[in-house]
């Protein structure tokens, strides 16, 4: 193995990435305080719990929505599925905690379900007969309208390179579809699927907003009151030691599916591409519903909500700097994506080049910072940087590093670096796998450099990938909150934060003005991503 600046720089890369998840693991055996005891005897089982019942909650509905979603437009025609295909993916424009303010706005008392019948009917009591969608059911709706894309795509991809032999063959069986579908079609998607669920069950974990806005314990809400209610850093670890235990299980599950996963059938009449079937009469009208209806209340149900109270009470949008909270959300954006692209560049030749075993390994480890919630990077963060200040900056007599990463826009992008690290690491590499080695030879015999042959054949080739990568970054960073929330400077706010800071206060008419433009401007980089991720071969 040669040993060069390439292979340096990957491996700076993963174990920057790697430090904060380090981090966490060897907290554990910290002393706490005794809230850690206090915690232990009295709400650590109802955190536990909460954690399972939501996670149930989601997975169920999201298996429903995406799959019948994809089913629905993979293998069949009816009105509007062209439409359907890519607008099912808007949901990602309306993080959780976003949908919650809706559902909350909608049918609170005296919310906008009462002034609709107000206005329909004339006055009554109508509150008695408008349901309430609070708690855990207001969280498992808000979490699983927002991320059931997940399981959409991933089973549509799969749906669709899905060989018409295999469908035939259920036919010479004799098979109906619901048992084609349920005997070859599922069992065909199921690495897909458990793909799909298995990153949905890892956002269901790490979700902050909608269950602290509902007032619901999971673990996630622990370690963020574990650290800013009472100050123990070593108990918050704990706790997200607890958490990250389970969520690195379920991206090994995911990890292993996608290993598994097919998505063409070795048959011996090779591929066939499948052939739709045009549904007519109530079959074509009950298709459009259901797509219609996933559709409204998952991306038309909170959009609608939003620009309803923004319109109703304008003075909030006038009285609301979106200028300064734009220029923060852009700035965000751009010096996030440009690390991580930059450096995902840096990581991914240096394990081509190197070809090391053991870069290898630690890049799979470093990657796995998507699958960890936002709170617990950003405690881990602050604890690391607490410890170096301490054990080595004080040691050498140094000045205090804090201030230059705790509170600061370099911590913020650093730690977005390592929980997006995986978005653009992956992204770059899907590339690269389509560069045939053999190019890398052929530029080195006309006398390439490694450098030369990474800035003139390399990077031209990856520009689209570069750019998807660029979009997705940006569109994670628009909706993370609780890194942003805890990390960012004094006074800086972005539209997450200050949509959150609102509906924490009780004041949701005024949240509404910052959730609209983040979901304006997420459902701009969803339209972007859709060109790409939801592209047919034949479209």
């Amino acid at each position: 193995m040669r040993v060069n600046f390439w292979y340096f720089g990957s491996l700076i890369v993963s174990l920057t990435v790697a430090i904060p998840i380090l981090t966490v693991f060897t907290s554990f055996f910290e002393n706490t305080t005794n809230y850690f005891e206090i915690l232990k005897n009295t709400f650590l089982a109802e955190y536990i719990f909460n954690s399972l019942v939501l996670l149930i909650g989601v997975l169920f509905l999201t298996f429903l929505m995406g799959v019948g979603c994809a089913y629905l437009v993979s293998f069949y025609n009816f009105p509007g599925v062209n439409f359907f295909k890519w607008a099912l993916i808007l949901s990602f424009a309306v993080p959780p905690y976003i949908y919650a303010y809706s559902l909350t706005a909608f049918f609170e008392n005296y919310g906008t379900a009462f002034s609709i019948l107000k206005s329909v009917f004339g006055d009554g009591d109508y509150n008695k007969s408008i349901p309430k969608f609070d708690g855990m059911l207001g969280a498992i709706l808000s979490v699983s309208f927002s991320i059931f894309g997940y399981v959409y795509i991933l089973t549509r991809a799969s749906f669709y390179y899905q060989s018409q032999n295999l469908i035939e063959l259920g036919k010479n069986l004799g098979f109906s579809k619901f048992k084609s579908l349920t005997s070859i079609i599922l069992p065909s998607a199921r690495p897909a699927i458990v793909a799909g669920l298995s990153l949905v069950a890892m956002e269901t974990l790490s979700d902050f907003g909608a269950v602290s806005f509902f007032g619901i314990n999971t673990l996630t809400t622990g370690i963020y009151n574990s650290w800013i209610a009472f100050d123990d850093l070593a108990f918050a670890n704990q706790l997200s030691f607890y958490l990250l235990i389970f969520i690195l299980a379920l991206f090994i599950l995911e990890n292993f599916s996608r290993k598994k996963a097919k998505y063409h059938s070795p048959t011996k009449g090779g591929f066939k591409q499948k052939e739709k079937i045009n549904l007519i009469g109530k079959k074509s009208f009950l298709a459009f519903l259901a797509c219609s209806l996933v559709l409204f209340f998952s991306f038309i149900f909170p959009l609608s909500q939003m620009l309803y109270w923004t319109i109703i009470f304008p003075k909030n949008f006038f009285d609301l700097n979106t200028q300064q909270l734009f220029m923060n959300t852009i700035l965000l954006v751009s010096l996030s994506s440009l690390v991580l692209i930059i450096f995902s560049f840096i990581s991914n030749y240096g394990n081509r080049v190197s070809r090391s075993k053991f870069l290898n390994i630690l890049t799979i480890f470093s990657v796995s910072g998507y699958a960890i919630p936002g709170v617990i990077l950003a405690v881990a963060f602050i604890t690391f940087v607490a410890w170096f200040d301490n054990e080595v900056v004080n040691f050498f007599e140094f000045k205090s590093i804090k201030k230059f990463f705790i509170g600061s826009i370099l911590g913020l992008v650093l730690v977005y670096f390592v929980r997006f690290y995986s978005l653009a690491c992956n992204g770059l590499r899907s590339g690269y796998e389509k560069i045939n080695r053999s190019i890398d030879e052929s530029a080195y015999l006309i006398g390439y450099s490694k450098l030369k042959t990474f800035l003139n054949i390399h990077v031209p080739y990856l520009r689209n990938s570069v750019l998807l990568v660029a979009i997705l970054v940006s569109l994670e960073v628009i909706r993370e909150l609780p890194i942003t929330l805890i990390l960012r400077p004094f006074n800086f706010e972005t539209f997450a934060t200050t949509a959150y800071i609102f509906a924490s206060q009780d004041l949701l008419e005024a949240a509404a003005v910052p959730s609209l433009f983040l979901i304006l401007i997420a459902s701009f980089f969803i339209l972007l991503t859709s060109k790409y991720i939801l592209r047919d071969d034949n479209e």
